[in-house]
Order: C-alpha cells, then structure tokens, then sequence
C-alpha cells in the first residue's frame, strides 16, 4: 500500500521538496549543536550564549555585503581578532603553532584588500565576507569563554550556568542597541535565488548547499579532534582535565581552542541560516539555539556525531510533521520541546550519549 497516496496533500514530488528542505533545516541545527556539545563534553556546561554566537555570525556578513561596513570599521574588527587570537594561543609561547601565522596572514591579506578598495566602491564576495563573519565570530566565541566563564573554573557549576545566561542577555541587549531591533534583508546571490527544476520538482538551491558545507565542516572538525594534537588534547580534557593538566597541556588554550571551533561552526550556521530565510534580528538565535540545544540532549551531549543526528532528526521531525499535517503548523515550535521532554524521560543520555559519573 502506498503510505502517501492516504495523505491527500502529499505528492510524492512535494514528499522530495520536503525531504530536501528538512535535511537542510537538521543540518543547521546539528552545526549549532555541535558547539553546545563540544563546550558540555570538557567542562559540562551548557552555554546559553551559543545561540547569540549564531546572530553576530549572520550580522556580521549583513554589514559587510549590505551596508558596506566603513574600511576603518572593517580593519579595527580583524585588529581586535587579531589580538584575541594572539593573547590566546600565541603570547608567552615559543612554540608558535603555523596556523596561527597563518590565520593572522588572512586577517592582514583582508585588510590589505579592503584598504585599496573603498566601502562606496567595493563589496566583497561572498566567500570573503563568510571568511571575515567566521574567523571575527571565532574570536568573539573565545572572548566570551575568557570573560565569563575563565574566571569561573574553580567556582560552583551554578555560577559558571548564571554567567551564561548573563552573557546572553547581554549579547542580545548590545544587538539591539547596535544593530537596533529591526529586522533586516540579506543579500541574496543571483545563483541562490534560482531553483533546479526536475520535472514538477522544484528545489532551492540553498537546500543542497545547507547540507554539503554542514558535512564538510563536520569532517574538518573531526579531522581535528581525531588525527591533530590539540584534539588529542581537547578528548583528554574531557575525560580528566586535571590529569590533562598535570603532563603539561595548557587546558585554558585548549578549552579556547573549543569555543573558538564552536562559535566558527555557529557562525558558518548562521550565514547559511541568514541565506536559507533572508532575514536577521538581534533576537534570531534564541528559537534555533534552544532547538539545537534539543538537538544536542537527543542526539546525547556530549557526542559530536549524536549532535548532528539530533539535529538531523529534529529537521525531519519538524518539516515532516507540518508537511502531513498542515493544520498543525501554529505549533511547529512546540514539538521540539515535546521532544525534550520525552528524551528525558525515556533517555536522560540521549541517543548516543554515554552515563557521565563525577569524580570524587
């Protein structure tokens, strides 16, 4: 028996568009979960800036393709980044890592473009302008991790958790009085606005490339985590971090090294999020951060891979139902949280995720 055709709405050419549609959307939500679960697996902390992390990443290439953000602006921005990465990972060390050389080398190679090419005069590309959102919205990640929550290593769990909601408020508050409240087209390329026809198949293109920029950038973290000495160093610290730091790891640049990746893959999120639906406001990463943070309980926090699972899973959860079953579409958002609350009650661990026990 053919499942569909009891649906009266549902051909199988729409199933298709929803099918690609809810890949895309799940696909978003494990990128953001990813970094939910990297800063819970080391120091078991939900960090509730993460969804604010997202929002200045679609702001930032807002203002750099839309309304041609002032050279000067531009150069005090990758000025400040670069201080943060050079306090971070490369003041008082002697080991100077090459990636690091060569991550200042692209903020001066930016700079140097901007600077002999006026605002009114100039828009950069978009690939140059995702490269400037991720790489500032890194650093601003690792600024987060240094003001609030370094200070707050040795103190009580409930502090470090008060501290994040702090800066979320915070983050969100500056947004508005930045950016103001308003909300705010995106630039669209020409080539995302036109779909692939296949037939009666209709297919935005930005359906395609959600999911394949998500898989690469999932492959490079891992890539990090499995085969480089940092992620060698980042798996250690989440299963003893004082042992870790006993044989000489810096767990304060690691732990930054975290947050940075984190915040790089929320940004890389919400660009593509800011493409996806042309529209941002200081306020646009509260509903996709508690659903990743959904995401990251159901998949099982803490797992990499069970975060983009979760994210998956919710995407099609969400598209499909509404797909079905129209009617229930006023409450989309509520079935995530629905979620939430059955993971917890059937599987507090989530999917993948494996039973932590604190040592004494």
């Amino acid at each position: 028996m053919d499942l569909l055709a009891l649906l009266p709405d549902m051909s199988m050419n729409m199933f298709i568009q929803h099918f690609f549609n809810a890949l895309a959307l799940g696909a978003l939500y494990g990128l953001i979960a990813i970094g939910y679960t990297m800063v819970y697996g080391i120091l078991r902390l939900i960090n509730f800036a993460h969804g604010d992390i997202f929002m200045l990443g679609a702001y930032l290439v807002f203002f750099t393709t839309v309304s041609f953000m002032p050279m000067w602006a531009m150069l005090f921005i990758m000025g400040l980044a670069i201080v943060v990465f050079y306090r971070t990972f490369l003041h008082g060390d002697e080991r100077k890592p090459w990636w690091c050389f060569a991550l200042m080398a692209i903020f001066f190679g930016g700079a140097g473009v901007f600077a002999f090419f006026p605002a009114h005069d100039f828009v950069p590309p978009w690939v140059i302008a995702a490269i400037f959102a991720i790489i500032v919205t890194s650093a601003c990640g690792i600024m987060v991790d240094r003001v609030a929550y370094r200070p707050l290593r040795d103190a009580p769990r409930i502090s470090a958790l008060i501290s994040a909601i702090g800066i979320s408020f915070l983050i969100e508050n500056l947004g508005v009085v930045i950016f103001t409240g308003l909300p705010r087209p995106v630039l669209q390329p020409e080539v995302l606005v036109k779909p692939f026809v296949f037939g009666a198949i209709r297919i935005v293109p930005m359906a395609l490339i959600v999911p394949a920029v998500s898989f690469v950038l999932i492959a490079g973290l891992l890539f990090i985590l499995y085969r480089t000495k940092p992620g060698l160093a980042m798996r250690s610290i989440s299963k003893d971090i004082e042992t870790t730091r006993l044989m000489g790891v810096s767990v304060d640049k690691v732990i930054a090294l975290t947050f940075g990746l984190g915040s790089a893959l929320a940004a890389a999120a919400g660009i593509m999020w800011a493409l996806r639906y042309p529209q941002i406001h200081p306020y646009m990463g509260v509903v996709p951060g508690f659903k990743a943070f959904i995401a990251a309980v159901f998949g099982g926090i803490g797992s990499i891979h069970g975060a983009m699972v979760g994210g998956l899973l919710l995407g099609f959860i969400e598209i499909m139902i509404i797909a079905f079953f129209p009617e229930l579409s006023g409450y989309r958002d509520a079935f995530a949280f629905i979620l939430l609350i059955v993971i917890l009650l059937w599987k507090p661990t989530g999917l993948m995720g494996e039973k932590l026990e604190d040592k004494i």
